[in-house]
């Protein structure tokens, strides 16, 4: 029996998103642990410590060197956090499955207190995502909001450190990982909307590679794919990346969706929301009428400095 090869990052999250993965594939087809090999690989994002993604080129630090190792048959599929994936990307590349998502909603972390509402006027809360920093913006013009890189283990210390009061991390990967005994609070999808994708495990695949999509096929979770469907088209059409405060939530319940979608400034102060439903079939076509919406709602020139 050939091996299938499982490419992932080699962060704790994403080795365990890697391990679900496995294990969904082993029900699914009745297959031994031995039938996988899970192969870590090193991305630029991971490596770049020292300043926002922003600055270093956005979302596909993190995605780069995994999809080299899938468009070359060093690996079989790659499980990614779907929030970190481009809306574009590579030739020869699809995300065609999603496994069921977890909860999308953000988490606080406080050191001192348990609540966003309880820390003291310019306290120090640190975050890496433009979105979260521009949501505490609005909600505490106050803060003084610091750049928070690295895994969840590394934030964390972070914290103990001393280096904030406090620092927003998505729930689900805090659950992946077992820690949700960390969590002080949790913000409402309201608000303090999440990530396109937050919750959600992608798998990509080679076009093309009809045993895998075959196999991928048994564990893809319909509901999460329109949802996906919809934030991704929503992402692309407002040209997201690391550089764009965006936020985009769908829900699928039974043949509708609804969607919710949010652009504000990166210093808090303007946003403009936007709320669509529609038929799940139609998943892609309400992000996009979505994202129209919301861009003749702002005006072309609040998007002035976001390229």
């Amino acid at each position: 029996m050939q091996t299938l090869k499982i490419g992932t990052r080699g962060s704790p999250l994403a080795l365990a998103q890697a391990h679900e993965t496995r294990a969904r594939l082993m029900q699914a087809h009745g297959l031994p642990e031995q039938a996988f090999e899970v192969m870590p690989i090193s991305t630029s994002g991971d490596r770049i410590q020292d300043r926002p993604l922003s600055e270093a080129g956005g979302k596909g630090l993190f995605t780069k060197e995994i999809e080299e190792a899938l468009l070359d048959g060093r690996i079989d599929i790659a499980v990614h956090s779907s929030k970190d994936m481009p809306t574009v990307l590579p030739d020869g590349l699809e995300l065609i499955t999603f496994l069921p998502r977890e909860d999308a909603r953000d988490a606080f972390i406080g050191k001192t207190v348990k609540r966003i509402a309880d820390l003291p006027h310019g306290a120090t809360v640190g975050s890496s995502s433009l979105r979260r920093q521009a949501l505490l913006r609005r909600m505490r013009p106050d803060f003084e909001v610091v750049m928070f890189r690295g895994n969840v283990q590394t934030r964390l210390r972070k914290l103990d450190e001393g280096v904030a009061e406090g620092t927003i991390l998505a729930y689900a990967g805090l659950k992946r990982l077992g820690l949700e005994h960390v969590v002080t609070d949790l913000m409402s999808l309201k608000d303090f909307p999440p990530a396109p994708g937050q919750g959600a495990i992608g798998i990509e695949t080679r076009i093309g590679d009809r045993e895998v999509e075959r196999m991928l096929a048994a564990i893809h979770h319909v509901p999460t794919g329109q949802a996906l469907a919809c934030e991704r088209a929503f992402l692309a059409a407002l040209d997201g990346s690391c550089r764009t405060p965006i936020a985009g939530h769908a829900t699928v319940s039974g043949e509708k969706l609804d969607f919710t979608g949010l652009i504000i400034s990166p210093d808090g102060t303007e946003s403009h929301e936007v709320r669509l439903d529609g038929e799940a079939a139609d998943a892609a076509e309400i992000g996009l009428d979505a994202a129209r919406t919301v861009r003749a709602r702002a005006g072309a020139k609040f998007f002035d400095g976001w390229a």
